[in-house]
């Protein structure tokens, strides 16, 4: 492809974005294309970030805000990408993040498409996740998110079918199927955005950003990075494991309902990953569990809950202290998002006839 093909993975919160980012990666790859990543997150140090680096991924970081709030970031990103010669640019905006089309495929298309050509816009869903936005008894802010993230949507896929067998009613019609651990659908997915027959941001939202702000500032965010030092050497999944069960229970005890909670442990064992996106929930890993103890782990925990942050960070705090080794603090911020203000949005949709 002679024009690097700009593809956008959208969803809510846990939906996995990354997780078809890298599958897709691996895919391109067996078709003798180049893979780039670009993600993105109100804070940095960024789990998603570390993963694709250890894929072997040229990767870029936008933090502070989505790419709508970091525009000029995030094509600057993509521009410093171009040196490596990628084929496709994956990038994955904030979960909590909407109004993708106005704030960025329009612009894109209208201002950069002499550079890129932006793919259709995919939106991921968890079956499970779904089911509860559209309850009755849903949060109302974060229903909102999500049945304005499924209306702007070039293409819905539900993105665990390796998980569910059922696979609720979405607004807006059907929805395709894939599997973003086990690769299921992935190429059948990577067709539809790369032979380019669909218009990119087809559809554009009418938002009260008001309502957005507040359905964003609903949840708590939490980065944190910190270095564990053990006198017993232990392996990566004897640190994330307990670890994120740990978390997982004192959030529960909190009534902290948990949106994503990740966590990456990287040591010269090698890389590790455990993610769930609910309380109680079997995690989902990425790495060798099966690799050799070692002293020192860096870790990273990523933690998105409807709890405030100051809580998060208490429960956070003295999950880490519980763990078997000298525990120091690196980087930690917490905080509830700022409303959303993007650097332009477009009124129409450009290149439709």
């Amino acid at each position: 492809m002679k024009t690097p093909v700009l593809v956008l993975v959208g969803g809510f919160l846990g939906a996995g974005k990354t997780t078809l980012m890298l599958k897709a990666a691996e895919a391109l790859h067996r078709r003798g294309l180049r893979a780039a990543i670009i993600t993105n997150d109100q804070a940095g140090e960024l789990v998603d970030t570390r993963l694709a680096q250890a894929a072997g991924l040229p990767t870029e970081e936008i933090a502070g805000g989505c790419f709508c709030c970091r525009f000029s970031d995030f094509t600057a990103a993509a521009e410093r990408l171009l040196a490596v010669r990628p084929d496709v640019i994956l990038a994955e905006p904030v979960g909590s993040c909407m109004d993708i089309s106005a704030t960025i495929l329009q612009p894109l298309k209208h201002s950069w498409g002499a550079s890129f050509r932006v793919a259709p816009y995919t939106v991921l869903v968890d079956a499970a996740r779904a089911d509860s936005l559209l309850a009755p008894d849903a949060d109302e802010r974060l229903a909102y998110l999500f049945r304005h993230q499924l209306e702007e949507a070039d293409l819905v896929f539900f993105s665990k079918a390796d998980l569910y067998s059922r696979f609720p009613e979405l607004p807006g019609g059907a929805a395709g199927t894939l599997s973003a651990r086990d690769a299921a659908g992935v190429e059948r997915w990577l067709d539809l955005v790369l032979t380019g027959t669909g218009l990119a941001g087809a559809r554009l939202l009418d938002i009260d950003y008001g309502i957005y702000a507040e359905a964003e500032a609903a949840l708590g965010w939490l980065n944190y990075r910190a270095g564990l030092t053990l006198a017993v050497p232990l392996s990566p999944a004897s640190v994330v494991g307990p670890l994120l069960d740990d978390l997982d229970a004192r959030l529960a005890t909190a009534g902290a309902s948990i949106m994503h909670l990740k966590v990456f442990d990287d040591s010269a064992a090698g890389p590790l990953r455990a993610s769930i996106c609910r309380t109680g929930e079997e995690p989902q890993v990425d790495g060798d569990l099966s690799a050799s103890p070692a002293p020192h782990h860096d870790l990273v925990v990523n933690l998105r809950a409807l709890a405030a942050p100051e809580t998060l960070t208490a429960l956070v705090d003295a999950a880490l202290a519980a763990l078997p080794g000298r525990v120091e603090v690196e980087q930690r911020s917490a905080f509830r998002p700022a409303p959303p203000r993007p650097e332009q949005r477009y009124d129409r949709v450009i290149g439709a006839q």
